[in-house]
């Protein structure tokens, strides 16, 4: 049977070398799981792999949007295994691939592929623009309080701070008439494929430190210039991205540049906290410190006979 080995792992942990390195080892290319990197406008602050990097391996879901398209995990799930099936029956690029390769951060993405999401049905374009509009009239307490009342039990647990999670939920309930919850199974869907996930992490001093270090990277390479160029379309869910929003409030004059970039660092390192927390419950996982190339490459192998 064919393997999908899944490489997984929080932000500045050093997962686009390491599947570099496997991706060569395997013959075959890198499936990014992640939601931001798609996004053709926003390289720097995203951490893409770079234009070197993609020349030496293929790369698929990169830059591969703009900013104003609406994307999901969902339609991942459709386009990530659609390419698998090509990779594997050899109709992408003339090798018939025993052996794929994704890596990403994204929760909901390797999720997606991994185990399959709902079937939640897709909003309508009115739909989806009569809540965008509430969103700015109204904001997001409202729509947060609405919710409690159409869908109780998905209010108890969905991120209230976080107006795509609310607003989705609630694009739910007005179109089809039911709860989100009632859409919501948790089922496992069956793969044609064998998965081997492996987790890569380093001791949290370590990641903190390389974390504070990529923001202060990312602001040299051109970060700010980055942001500046689509701050006009800082309305969109795509620009919800931490790197962003605090630049965002930096331009408009709310805080100092200096506090701008450590509030990007520390919002990243919150959000790493929260990647771990989510990968961590998944026990399929071998966890490994990237620098272990050596042990990472034999485990592929050994689970590959």
């Amino acid at each position: 049977m064919k393997t999908l080995i899944v490489i997984i792992g929080p932000t500045g942990v050093g997962k686009t070398e390491l599947c570099l390195t496997i991706a060569r080892h395997l013959k075959t290319p890198i499936i990014n799981a992640d939601s931001r990197q798609i996004f053709a406008e926003l390289p720097i602050g995203t951490c893409a792999p770079t234009p070197e990097q993609q020349a030496t391996v293929k790369h698929y879901f990169v830059g591969n949007h703009h900013l104003q398209d609406y994307y999901s995990a969902a339609k991942f799930e459709q386009d990530a295994l659609s390419l698998l099936s090509r990779l594997f029956n050899g109709e992408e690029d003339d090798i018939q691939h025993d052996t794929a390769l994704m890596s990403g951060g994204s929760m909901m993405y390797i999720d997606a592929v991994c185990k399959g999401i709902d079937n939640i049905p897709t909003v309508d374009d009115q739909t989806r623009q009569l809540m965008k509009q509430r969103l700015t009239t109204e904001g997001l307490k409202a729509l947060v309080d609405e919710l409690k009342q159409l869908d109780p039990e998905h209010w108890e647990i969905v991120d209230r701070n976080n107006p795509r999670r609310v607003i989705h939920a609630l694009e739910i309930c007005h179109m089809t008439g039911r709860t989100y919850t009632s859409f919501r199974t948790n089922s496992i869907k069956h793969r044609p494929f064998n998965i081997i996930k492996i987790g890569l992490t380093r001791p949290r001093e370590v990641l903190y430190e390389r974390i504070n270090q990529r923001v202060l990277d990312m602001m040299a390479q051109g970060l700010e210039e980055e942001a500046r160029h689509v701050y006009p379309l800082r309305h969109l869910n795509s620009l919800n991205t931490v790197g962003y929003k605090e630049l965002f409030t930096y331009f408009d004059g709310l805080i100092p540049f200096q506090e701008a970039v450590r509030q990007i660092q520390s919002n990243t390192r919150q959000y790493m906290r929260k990647q771990l927390t989510w990968f961590k419950k998944d026990e399929s996982v071998t966890w490994f410190e990237p620098d272990n190339i050596e042990d990472i490459l034999k485990y592929i192998d050994y689970n590959l006979l």
